[in-house]
């Protein structure tokens, strides 16, 4: 729940659940007031009517010594008084004060009159007045008073009890509010507080954060989703960093060489004791050897803008036949002068949108690599498939099963050579910069930057690229490109 309707639920509650619980808990009081009422108004009647006989005793009712009170002052107690009047208002007896006959003040008759045989109620007390008579003759009126001590203390004590209700009734509310906000807003927020004070200190939290549908539960799962963007923003960082590190130190251990090797050429070309025949060719070193350098500066600049988020390659829609004719010719010749035997095919009926130089550069870096590892007098093969042909008959037997799969709804360009297989714990890291397998050594200059730049120009056409070696083959490498309608 939102947290709006939330406290605005529990305002309610507070205000109205003290109210409620006040309403039910006075109803039960007026239900056992009532009963408790009755079962007094009942116990009163009955004192009354055993005073009764003793009242109705016409001697009462004459002038008198106190002393012949005795008998009334026994069947009473200290909270029932008995008053004797006569007919005209004087009082006779009264067992409060147990005094005699009040000669000084004489009661109004209205008063002595008034009420007579009902039984009246007030708080504290009930009272009774009834005229006695003999002979039909009205001698005297006597009226009782029973006060009310137990309904009183009753009163009291459920006014206390009542009090006391409403205090445990706010207690335990208020208790139970703050336990609910504690866990709806104070907990979640005191562990976001924490989490957020260990992420900024570089430490990993110790508890795991509640996820609730609430504004509190949206700002917790902002927080943990902001908290894995920068983890993984930062270790990209220290990634791009150790690889940094690695290409300055792989480049200096591959321009090392070639620079010595210039050096001891040219002392040795200025030493002038060479002949016409051995300096042509130490030139022909030196200059092989410079070409390795601008090769590998230029691989570690395109490599360097591919890498950047900034730089991103312009694309151009092209037609699919037109485009690759072009994209594979020129290599005929190059293999031809090693004796390497090239065979080209193109099966290719839809558009493309590619960065023309990029797309170049790849089938260039794949060519490089097979002509590279293959030996003279073997093959090497360069095709072009789109996805509603066959694959080429020589593709090795081994790769035609995964090649099929792996080049589904879209066109694949092949190339396949007949050298030595990559070992296949090899296989995962040739597309990493500067990774070369030990044999590529041996086999001519090479920046080891090839593969990866391929990789990384393929993933910004949406592509793919991956190799398949096999001992008793050969490689086949291939790279994927999506189609665009006709």
């Amino acid at each position: 729940m939102k947290l709006k309707p939330w406290l605005m639920i529990s305002y309610l509650i507070v205000m109205i659940l003290p109210v409620i619980a006040l309403y039910f808990f006075y109803i039960s009081l007026s239900h056992f007031d009532e009963k408790r009422d009755f079962t007094e108004y009942m116990e009163v009647l009955e004192k009354i009517n055993q005073l009764e006989p003793i009242l109705m005793n016409p001697s009462f009712y004459q002038v008198q010594p106190v002393e012949n009170y005795k008998a009334l002052q026994e069947v009473t107690d200290a909270s029932m008084s008995v008053v004797l009047y006569r007919p005209d208002g004087l009082k006779l007896y009264s067992t409060i004060d147990q005094s005699g006959v009040d000669i000084y003040s004489t009661h109004r008759q209205k008063f002595i009159y008034q009420d007579l045989n009902t039984l009246k109620k007030d708080f504290h007390t009930y009272q009774y007045k009834q005229p006695v008579f003999q002979n039909n003759e009205l001698i005297g009126i006597y009226e009782i008073t029973i006060a009310r001590d137990d309904w009183v203390e009753g009163v009291n004590n459920r006014t206390l009890i009542l009090g006391g209700f409403l205090i445990i009734t706010f207690a335990v509310i208020y208790v139970g509010v703050m336990i609910l906000l504690n866990r709806k807003l104070n907990r979640p927020l005191r562990l976001l507080k924490e989490e957020m004070d260990a992420f900024a200190k570089g430490k990993k939290g110790s508890r795991k954060l509640p996820r609730k549908k609430d504004e509190i539960g949206e700002l917790i799962s902002h927080f943990v989703k902001m908290k894995d963007q920068i983890e993984a923003t930062n270790k990209e960082v220290e990634r791009q960093q150790n690889e940094k590190e690695y290409i300055v130190a792989a480049m200096s251990h591959d321009l090392k060489t070639p620079l010595t090797s210039i050096r001891a050429y040219f002392e040795a070309l200025s030493g002038g004791q060479l002949s016409e025949k051995e300096k042509e060719e130490y030139r022909a070193v030196v200059f092989e050897k410079l070409d390795y350098l601008k090769e590998m500066v230029d691989d570690l600049n395109l490599f360097t803008k591919l890498k950047s988020t900034e730089k991103r390659i312009e694309f151009v829609d092209v037609d699919g036949e037109e485009f690759f004719d072009m994209l594979q010719g020129g290599y005929e010749g190059t293999c031809r002068e090693k004796g390497i035997d090239l065979t080209v095919e193109q099966k290719v009926s839809a558009n493309y949108s590619v960065n023309v130089q990029q797309m170049i550069r790849v089938v260039d870096n794949l060519m490089s690599n097979a002509m590279r590892y293959t030996e003279s007098g073997k093959s090497i093969w360069l095709a072009v498939v789109s996805c509603e042909y066959v694959l080429p008959k020589w593709v090795f037997p081994p790769f035609v099963e995964e090649v099929e799969e792996w080049r589904k709804n879209g066109t694949i360009i092949i190339v396949q050579n007949e050298g030595k297989a990559i070992p296949e714990k090899d296989l995962s890291k040739v597309f990493e910069p500067f990774v070369q397998v030990e044999e590529a050594r041996g086999h001519g200059g090479t920046s080891g930057l090839g593969l990866s730049i391929a990789k990384m120009i393929m993933d910004q056409h949406s592509g793919k690229i991956k190799l398949w070696s096999h001992p008793d083959y050969g490689t086949l490498a291939a790279c994927w490109l999506p189609e665009q309608n006709v």
